[in-house]
């Protein structure tokens, strides 16, 4: 109730720093911990008391506007939906990977590249890399901190997406769909339900994780008895319709770990050999995975069919949390026509590469064998299947210097070749049986000071162009993790300051998206102006229109794509997978800020404003007056119906408009 007052007191949220003096003063005195409260508590306690006891709510006498505010005071990480949206970060299972870089983590519990203690990591582990249930425990989590979660921007991360079978590829997006669109209850009215009728089960005694290996066990009657090789077709079917207790039910009879300290000794024994060099991470891969009866049986399971996806993103138009984002991360060299129609089949709007140099020599020192030539054709037919490009560019490789990377990031974001909509700028961290270790024991690469990696970094936001969003400037590796390198978890924070300063001295401000975006800030219609930032790149024209302030922040924008004609005659000719006609614009993105505002309600910030409309009519009059006959949208599944109201028509992989 004190905190109640102090909203009504000052008729808006409080501050953290006036929420923490709140709690401080209520537990001073209190010896016990648990009559102790905090702000992870308070929250759920005021969702909990809303929806289940309406006298005691009514009693509060609590407006509409003063729920408003209690909820963005208590709401925890209000960051993660200031965009407008809420994101869910999902990873694959550990599998093969086709690369072998020297800077690539080796932990045999994860895909490679990632490490078991980053948080979407640990939250994939807990949930036995499973889509659904990783989406659905997000969900949950998500919705105690407060967040709006009826429009979800999903990511696949786990290395290279095409290295997995095809099979798996597609069932593991129809579950991220299934997840979503089961969801639709309360999460608590859920797991109430679900926990009445489904029994608990212990799982048995496991010889799969008892002898420190994951391969080492020998149980197969047992687990042969739960799932019949024979009818595995028809297991498969009753193992796409599982609720989640189910789900986890059975990966506990099957023998699936998801306790971390099973895991850390199951894999104990292969990680060392791994760190020691006897054993490569893949073959230990094939050996606790590809060996692993459990793994098998699970294995044979996991596959479905593109009309299994298709069913899934009708019920997902309506559904009460839709998918507005489906984001895959690959590497250059992996794409082609074809698996971007795939992608693209499964409803990917955007695409995470790892860039990471375009400095040939550093390329081949890294063990990267992705030449600049295939990385600039990857951004060539990502932008004319329309999808957003998100690279991942890496500071401080074998081979670089300080200089050359802030050349190198230039090229980047300059060259008609590359220009990607979106950038993660990484330092490398140096991770202990990966192998750059023996680079940094002879003195042959060494992690740069602070001040240089701050330098290079600075220097790269400065050089981004204004419809370029760098996302990321650090991995989430723990510290205790990285063996030398960078560990400041607000590396952005001092870069962002560094830049600000030279700006400052430069008289040429930032203009990156993050930095300008709106996110949690308000706006008037009235102040803000269209404006349209049109570039080249190697294949088409594109026109970035965004909504911009006075102090040139943004509200919301669109890219705009126009295609090279010759160039989508020659693919439309040559390749069959390849879906775009000649006289075909492209709308590759619109995004409008603000916090998340719930579907059909009244918009908060910038959203739900007519700003959205108002940018696709002037994309369509562009593309008209260029003289192109019609317009594609990349659409995602959620947002159809939006599109839909503004006259576009379901096309195969996009909608489309005709323009007169």
């Amino acid at each position: 109730m004190d905190i109640l007052a102090r909203v009504r007191k000052l008729e808006r949220a409080l501050t953290a720093n006036e929420l923490e003096d709140i709690v401080r003063a209520h537990n001073q005195g209190i010896r016990e911990n648990q009559s102790h409260i905090s702000k992870r508590r308070a929250l759920p306690f005021f969702l909990k008391v809303r929806e289940s006891d309406p006298q005691r709510w009514a009693s509060w006498n609590i407006s509409t506007n003063e729920d408003a505010l209690l909820l963005q005071t208590l709401r925890m990480k209000p960051r993660r939906t200031a965009s407008g949206v809420a994101t869910i970060t999902v990873i694959t299972k550990p599998w093969l990977c086709s690369g072998a870089c020297i800077y690539c983590p080796n932990d045999v519990r994860m895909p490679k590249s990632y490490l078991h203690n980053e948080p979407a990591c640990q939250r994939a582990e807990r949930n036995c890399f499973d889509p659904y249930l990783q989406v659905s425990s997000r969900l949950r989590a998500l919705e105690s901190m407060g967040h709006v979660t009826d429009k979800i921007e999903l990511i696949v991360l786990g290395g290279t997406w095409n290295d997995y079978p095809e099979g798996y590829r597609i069932w593991f997006v129809r579950e991220l769909f299934r997840a979503l669109n089961d969801a639709e209850e309360s999460d608590a009215k859920r797991a109430s339900n679900e926990r009445e009728k489904t029994p608990t089960i212990v799982p048995r005694d496991n010889p799969l994780t008892q002898r420190g290996e994951v391969g080492d066990g020998n149980d197969h009657d047992r687990i042969d008895a739960v799932i019949d090789s024979a009818n595995r077709p028809i297991a498969a079917r009753a193992f796409a319709h599982q609720s989640e207790a189910e789900r986890r039910a059975f990966y506990d009879e099957v023998g699936i770990s998801h306790d971390p300290d099973t895991l850390a000794r199951a894999c104990a024994k292969a990680q060392q050999r791994v760190y020691e060099g006897s054993e490569s991470h893949a073959q230990a891969i094939r050996e606790l995975y590809g060996e692993n009866h459990a793994w098998q049986h699970v294995s044979a399971m996991q596959t479905a069919t593109l009309d299994d996806v298709f069913r899934e993103h009708e019920r997902n138009v309506n559904a009460a949390h839709r998918n507005v984002g489906l984001v895959i991360e690959t590497r250059p060299d992996s794409i082609d026509c074809e698996s971007l129609a795939l992608m693209r089949a499964l409803g990917c709007t955007k695409i995470q590469m790892g860039v990471q140099s375009l400095d040939e020599h550093v390329l081949e020192a890294n063990k990267r064998h992705t030449s600049p030539e295939q990385i600039a054709q990857a951004f060539a037919l990502c932008r004319l299947f329309g999808f957003k490009s998100h690279a991942h560019f890496m500071a401080n490789l074998l081979g670089a210097t300080p200089n050359g990377d802030a050349s190198d990031f230039r090229t980047l974001v300059s060259d008609t070749r590359f220009l990607p909509d979106e950038v993660k700028m990484y330092p490398c961290a140096l991770i202990d049986g990966t192998g750059l270790m023996s680079h940094y024991a002879d003195g042959t690469w060494r992690p740069y000071s602070e001040r240089e990696l701050v330098g290079v970094l600075a220097d790269n936001v400065l050089a981004t162009p204004p419809y370029t969003r760098i996302s990321r400037m650090i991995r989430d590796f723990s510290s205790g993790d990285i063996v030398d390198g960078n560990k400041k978890v607000n590396l952005r924070e001092v870069v962002e300051a560094q830049a600000d300063r030279l700006a400052a001295q430069n008289g040429t401000p930032i203009q990156e998206i993050r930095h300008r975006e709106l996110a949690g800030a308000q706006t008037e219609i009235g102040e803000l102006s269209l404006i349209d930032y049109e570039y080249e790149t190697s294949n088409t024209r594109e026109h970035f229109l965004q909504w911009a302030t006075p102090e040139n922040r943004i509200a919301g924008f669109l890219r705009l794509s126009l295609p090279c004609q010759l160039e989508v005659e020659k693919l439309h000719e040559t390749d069959s997978a390849f879906p775009i006609e000649p006289g075909q614009a492209m709308i590759r993105e619109v995004h409008v800020y603000g916090k998340v505002a719930q579907l059909h309600g009244e918009g908060q910030n910038a959203q739900h404003r007519g700003l959205g409309k108002a940018l696709v009519e002037r994309a369509c009059e562009i593309a008209r007056d260029a003289g192109y006959r019609s317009i594609n949208v990349i659409s995602a599944i959620g947002t159809r119906g939006y599109y839909a109201r503004l006259g576009f028509e379901q096309a195969e992989l996009y909608q489309r408009r005709t323009l007169r």
